[in-house]
């Protein structure tokens, strides 16, 4: 059994990265079964929770995620958080459980390094400026990753909270050292970005694709459930379009909204992100083009994400040790 505090100290950002790159490569590999998850809404003022579940051919181990959230009487009537998360991981080879971990860290992590990954397939090499539309804390794991694989020299970040934006700008600065700008408004952080990151709540366009300059990788990561929106949808008429899985940025990423009013059709999104990583698609094919990555972030990353955790807990000995099968 892993805590909360294990697996903080079990997994570096590079690790991470390195563990969704396997993902996205095994998804596009024939390597990895993973259901539609199942979902539960809960009768208000109590949110929801969902269930994701995958197989790794390649480690040999299956994953289930129970992800909760919206549960704001949570921290003062039962003494536990509004959100939790928590990965069990089974043996494909006896589906034997062999691990129970916290997993309210994880997808913040995957989600982050997911960022990345597309950062490397799929922007200027020449990129310098960032620009993060939401200024919570997946823009800062966005922002970590990211730092991992390019040199950022500048960082634009807008908010609608003038104290999100200023802790952010604090924060990022005093870990990485990484000059951040305010902008007085999301049309003037969106202009500076050679890469732009959207973290919001997804409650409407919040992006002009107007404001988007030549050249622009876009990280769409609000979007993760039917309804939900952050760019406007005329953004996919002229961009090169790739995605996590197909099947679910159709029914709940960002590219549902293109492919409603018939902007995008499903035989013009350029590839599932594992196409371009082993080659089997292009990644960006010129300095000019905008290129987006649509993430609703899939139960392989949870997968090998989690099974990178436990490799290490094995290895330095971490964790506590039960018996469950007697």
């Amino acid at each position: 059994m892993l805590k909360k505090e294990d697996v903080r100290g079990l997994i570096a950002t590079e690790e991470v990265i390195a563990a969704v790159e396997v993902a996205y490569k095994g998804f596009n590999s024939d390597q990895v079964v993973q259901p539609d998850y199942i979902g539960i809404d809960l009768h208000p003022p109590r949110g929801d929770i969902d269930f994701k579940l995958g197989y790794y051919k390649g480690n040999e181990i299956i994953s289930m995620k129970a992800s909760s959230g919206g549960f704001p009487n949570n921290p003062t009537t039962h003494g536990v958080p509004s959100g939790m998360g928590t990965i069990l991981l089974f043996d494909a080879r006896t589906c034997a459980l062999v691990c129970v971990m916290d997993g309210s860290l994880i997808t913040g992590l995957r989600t982050g390094a997911a960022g990345a990954v597309s950062v490397k397939a799929l922007a200027r090499r020449d990129a310098k400026r960032v620009a993060s539309i939401g200024t919570g804390n997946q823009a800062r794991m966005q922002i970590r990753a990211i730092s991992q694989v390019m040199k950022i020299e500048e960082l634009h970040a807008w908010d609608h909270h003038a104290d999100s934006m200023a802790s952010f700008k604090a924060d990022i600065e005093l870990e990485l050292g990484i000059p951040v700008f305010l902008a007085n408004s999301k049309q003037a952080a969106v202009e500076q970005a050679d890469i732009l990151i959207t973290t919001t709540r997804g409650k409407g366009s919040v992006v002009e694709g107007g404001w988007v300059q030549p050249g622009t990788h876009i990280v769409a990561i609000g979007t993760d459930a039917k309804g939900k929106q952050e760019f406007d949808p005329e953004i996919f008429r002229h961009a090169k379009t790739v995605v996590d899985s197909i099947l679910q940025c159709s029914e709940k990423g960002e590219i549902q909204h293109a492919l409603r009013l018939n902007i995008l059709s499903r035989d013009r999104i350029h590839a599932e992100i594992g196409e371009v990583l082993l080659g089997k698609k292009s990644g960006r094919t010129s300095d000019e083009e905008i290129t987006i990555f649509d993430s609703t972030g899939m139960a392989i990353q949870d997968n090998t994400t989690a099974h990178k955790i436990y490799q290490n807990a094995l290895a330095h000995g971490v964790g506590t040790f039960f018996e469950f099968i007697e």
